[in-house]
């Protein structure tokens, strides 16, 4: 399996985590009783996700020489 296959598949598997964590932050956010610590990983959780996506997606890139 080339290399970026193998970048593409892995941003593939983040993005859906990464939107699954949207989905639970929207679900948690909703309710009258909500963790504000539990709140706080899973945003922090989904910050480090958009980080990885991002520097996957920048190895995908070719270098541009200025």
């Amino acid at each position: 399996m080339s290399i970026n296959r193998e970048i593409r598949e892995r941003i593939i598997a983040l993005q859906i985590e990464h939107r699954d964590l949207n989905e639970i932050l929207d679900r948690v956010s909703d309710t009258a009783l909500h963790d504000q610590l539990y709140m706080q990983r899973l945003k922090k959780r989904k910050l480090h996700l958009k980080d990885q996506i991002c520097s996957l997606k920048s190895q995908l890139m070719p270098d541009i020489i200025a």
